[in-house]
This record gives C-alpha cells, sequence and structure tokens, in this order.
C-alpha cells in the first residue's frame, strides 16, 4: 500500500481545498444572517438555497462530460478565478448597500453553476494526484480539513467578521478563490489516462454512457437514490436551520454560530473513526449505519425546545455525515474507470442534488404552515425511505484501502 504523500501535489491540492472552504464557510455562515436582514419570509430565505443547488440540476451532467475531455487542473483554477470575482464583486455591492435577496439568488446560482465543473474536474484529478491506493486516506484528510477550516475556524470567525463590517466575510472568501487558484494551477500532475474519443462523439452520447455506468454498478446506483433522497430533506434542513436557532429557538448569531461548530466537530470525529468502521462494518454498511442514526438526530432537533439537545443532536448528525460523505465519494472514485470518473461523479452528484432545491422550498413552506421546527422532522421523514434503500446492497465490502485510510487519520498532517 502506498502511503500517503504530503509533498507536491497532494499538499497542494488539499490546501486549497482547506483554504476555499474556509472561505466557503464566511459566505454560507453570512449569507443567512444577511438575508434575515433584508426579508422575514421564510420562503424567500430558502430560495436563496434552492438557487444555490438548481445548476446541479440544469449543468451538472454537462459539468462532468467537460472534466473528462479538458485539462481537470486547468478546468479548477478558471473556475476559482470566477468565483473569486464574483464574490468580491458582490462585496463591493454589499459595501454600497446595494444588497438585495434577488442579488444573493443570482450568486448563489452563479457560483454552484461553477462549481459543477470544478468538483467534477477534482473527483476525477484526485486519483491522478495520489492513486488509487491512497483515495480512502485522501478523502478523509480533505474532507477533515475542510471541516476543520469550514467550521471549526471559519464560521465561529463570522460574528467578528460582521462586526468590521457586512462586506468583510465576503471579500475574505473572495481572497480565498483566489490564493486557491495559484496553488491549484502550480500543481504538477499527470492527467487521467484516457481512451480516445470516437469522431463522432458527442457531449450528449458521453454523458449517456456516465448515467449507464453508474445505473450498472448496484452499490452506486442504490447509494445515488438514497442520498437523492437525503438531499430533499437536507435541502429543507439547510434552508431553515437559521429561522430555527434564531427563531424557534430564540439563540440568535452565537447560537447559530455554535450548532455550526458542533456540527464541524462532530465530523471531525467521524473522519477520526471513519476507518475503524469502515474495517468492521464495509462501506456499505457504515452508510447505512451512518443514515439510520442521523434519523434519530434529526428527530430530535424537531421536537425538544433546547439549544443544548440541537448542539449535540448536530455534533453527532455531522460525525455521521461525514462517514456518509467519505465512503460514497471513495466507493465512487475506486469503482469507475478513469476517463469515466468526471462522468459518473456528475451523474451521481446531480441525481443526487435534484431533488435538493425542491427540499428547500418545501422547508420553507412547512416552515410557514406548521411551525419553524417543523423542517428537520420533514427531512427525517425523507432519511427513513433512504436508509430502507440502502438495506438490499448490505454486505461486507473492506477494501484494502480501509487499512489505508485508518493510517492516514491516525496523524496531523505536517
Amino acid at each position: 500500500m502506498r502511503a500517503l504523500a504530503w509533498r507536491g501535489g497532494f499538499g497542494r491540492l488539499w490546501s486549497a481545498a482547506v483554504l476555499s472552504s474556509f472561505g466557503d464557510s464566511l459566505r454560507t455562515a453570512a449569507l443567512p444572517l444577511l438575508a434575515v436582514t433584508l426579508t422575514d419570509r421564510p420562503l424567500l430565505i430558502a430560495a436563496v438555497t434552492a438557487c444555490g443547488y438548481l445548476p446541479w440540476v440544469l449543468f451538472g451532467l454537462v459539468g462532468g462530460a467537460v472534466a473528462d475531455r479538458v485539462d481537470q487542473r486547468r478546468a479548477m483554477w478558471l473556475a476559482d478565478v470566477c468565483r473569486g470575482l464574483l464574490v468580491a464583486a458582490f462585496a463591493v455591492a454589499v459595501a454600497l448597500g446595494h444588497a438585495s435577496i434577488a442579488l444573493l439568488i443570482a450568486l448563489a446560482f452563479a457560483l454552484t453553476t461553477l462549481q459543477t465543473l470544478f468538483d467534477n474536474a477534482a473527483t476525477a484529478l484526485l486519483p491522478a494526484v495520489v492513486g488509487r491506493d491512497a483515495l480512502g486516506g485522501a478523502n478523509t484528510r480533505l474532507m477533515t480539513g475542510q471541516r476543520i477550516a469550514g467550521g471549526l475556524v471559519g464560521a465561529p470567525a463570522v460574528p467578528v467578521l460582521l462586526a468590521a463590517g457586512a462586506a468583510v466575510p465576503f471579500a475574505a472568501d473572495a481572497a480565498t478563490y483566489l490564493i486557491a487558484a495559484v496553488l491549484i494551477a502550480s500543481l504538477r500532475v499527470e492527467p487521467p489516462e484516457r481512451a480516445a474519443a470516437p469522431a463522432s462523439s458527442t457531449l450528449r452520447r458521453e454523458i449517456a454512457e456516465g448515467l449507464r455506468t453508474l445505473w450498472a454498478d448496484r452499490p452506486l446506483r442504490g447509494l445515488c437514490a438514497a442520498t437523492a433522497l437525503c438531499n430533499i430533506g437536507m435541502g429543507a434542513l439547510l434552508a431553515t436551520l437559521v429561522l430555527l436557532v434564531t427563531g424557534w429557538l430564540g439563540a440568535g448569531p452565537a447560537g447559530y454560530a455554535a450548532a455550526g461548530a458542533a456540527f464541524t466537530v462532530g465530523g471531525l470525529a467521524g473522519g477520526a473513526l471513519n476507518g475503524r468502521i469502515v474495517r468492521r462494518l464495509g462501506r456499505v454498511r457504515a452508510v447505512l449505519f451512518a443514515g439510520a442514526a442521523q434519523t434519530v438526530s434529526l428527530v430530535l432537533m424537531g421536537t425538544v425546545r433546547s439549544l443544548a439537545v440541537l448542539v449535540a443532536a448536530l455534533a453527532v448528525f455531522g460525525f455521521l455525515g461525514m462517514v456518509w460523505n467519505v465512503n460514497t465519494t471513495t466507493l465512487m472514485q475506486e469503482r469507475t474507470p478513469p476517463g469515466l470518473l468526471g462522468r459518473v461523479a456528475s451523474a451521481f452528484r446531480t441525481l443526487a442534488l435534484a431533488g435538493a432545491p425542491l427540499g428547500a422550498l418545501l422547508g420553507g413552506a412547512a416552515a410557514t404552515a406548521w411551525g419553524l421546527n417543523t423542517p428537520p422532522l420533514l427531512t427525517a421523514a425523507f432519511f427513513v425511505p433512504a436508509v430502507a434503500v440502502l438495506i438490499p446492497g448490505r454486505r461486507p465490502d473492506v477494501r484494502a484501502g480501509a487499512a489505508d485510510e485508518e493510517a492516514a487519520t491516525a496523524h496531523s498532517p505536517r
């Protein structure tokens, strides 16, 4: 088993991902707080989250096909440059007092449109950077680093930055995108091997090939269906979490920051223990366990009116979310041929995220009609069939990469 090397390609890729995650956490934590100062209508606030998911439905498959055609490293840094410029322009608008719900919606849509290309290219490029025998450890380190930077460092800093000015978190986010673009542009890796495309090949045919490959793989097909159901519920939860904390619990921005920090700490623990869970259960069963336990956490969030209970439930939810994310991503990378990885990844993400905009609107409608505590219960209702979808695919499926994954999480990055 080849050791995961920090020097060179993976170290730069990890640094860029972690830095971008820090900036994203500033923006994603500041946007809802900015939105509630512009309107008190739950549906409009939920629309910001819904439009942040919509580009995956419209452009996700195209982004994956393009990622398999082009230089993935170049696609990533160009996307980051564009995102940095967009957020910088938004920061200027906020500083000048021109922020509006319409502008927030437009920004969310534009950033996610670029993300469809960036994320698919990154998923396809990682095996070329670290090799397939180190994917478990690489994904764990990437996601753990992003969780540290995004939740443990970034989100708690938002109230401090907002005190310096409403535009400051967005300006910082723009800077992280541009620095990450420089790091990615400096990567020197061999591009993934691809079979030459026939002269008659079209984007439509290449997209169809990715969809067929995903459908033919039973574990990936089940994981995709389960993730799709979960993401409908997650859309409802994320779109209204700020209302749950600041409205139903009356905890204010400090409570919202505490909730985000709890989710982050739980995710870090999930990254540290994921290797052991995989060794014991296998990847598919680990995801099944995570989904079942997350359902219980969601019920607690929506029924117990206590900030302490919410914080504890979000910590557990974050722990299990890390287990889910690491293992679904690693399974997809392990089981997909290199030349198809961008398309299979985009097909998985597009199908999985297709219902999230609807979920966000359902969450806003539920909060309006039945109370601000109902979206977590609505989310739990979608997690139940998601877990049921995974049951037929449960089986011991531990791969050799699990040993590498546990070794990777046992040491802090140097």
